[in-house]
């Protein structure tokens, strides 16, 4: 299969792809599908020109954050849109990408967009345009809020006596068995914290200071609701 992109790489591991400067060069086609990559505000100026290279049929799949598939209908017309908002894991395939379909996709194409999707890790679909903003609040930029709190966590390792290389390997090791864990398990994670705290005892002792009055909650809540409105104000 061919594909064409407006910034072409210098080098792509894969022989079967051809890049193409801009959508005069483009040869071959008609093709099957429409990858919307471009910055949000570039689409309306770029995309048209790659209309003519398409099947009429061709589904449009955006990862364009904010462009709603009312937006992208009018620039690509009346055909199968798909809005797609990955996270950073999925570019070492262990992701979670939200889905969202626009009332035009029949069922074959929404198969064939989750199968694309699972390539680079998990699928969430949801139903309504807020429900890919709510997705960005708590996936989209969770990996921004998970690297935060492991680097503080690494610091506090620091501050016990371990050195760089010692707290990283420490903290990301922790953290890495304690999400397998959680996955392969159908307990509930109170649960799951409840098993490794004895009463009285350290973990419980830490448990206190991190969380006794509600203060982790809180701050998590005001955190994920502030990229929500964010991601909002952004549409």
């Amino acid at each position: 299969m061919t594909y064409s992109v407006v910034d072409p790489v210098a080098t792509f591991p894969d022989s079967r792809v051809r890049m193409f400067k801009s959508a005069a060069d483009i040869e071959g086609g008609p093709f099957d599908l429409l990858i919307i990559a471009v910055k949000p505000q570039m689409i309306a100026d770029v995309i048209p020109d790659y209309l003519a290279h398409v099947r009429e049929d061709a589904p449009a799949l955006s990862i364009a954050a904010g462009v709603s598939c009312e937006r992208l209908e009018s620039i690509v017309g009346a055909r199968s849109v798909i809005r797609v908002m990955p996270n950073m894991p999925a570019s070492i395939g262990k992701g979670v990408s939200g889905l969202l379909f626009n009332d035009k996709a029949p069922d074959e194409v929404k198969e064939r967009a989750r199968t694309m999707m699972r390539a680079a890790g998990s699928v969430v679909e949801v139903e309504q345009e807020d429900g890919l903003d709510r997705f960005t609040a708590i996936a989209g930029s969770g990996p921004g809020f998970v690297f935060e709190i492991a680097r503080a966590f690494m610091e506090a390792a620091k501050e016990l006596g371990f050195d760089d290389t010692q707290s990283r390997k420490l903290v990301l090791d922790t953290i890495a068995g304690t999400v397998e864990m959680a996955s392969q398990s159908k307990d509930d994670l109170a649960d799951l914290r409840n098993a490794v705290t004895s009463k009285a005892g350290a973990t419980e002792a830490g448990l206190k200071e991190l969380n006794g009055n509600g203060e982790l909650s809180k701050l998590l809540l005001a955190t994920t609701q502030a990229a929500y409105n964010r991601t909002v104000e952004l549409r």
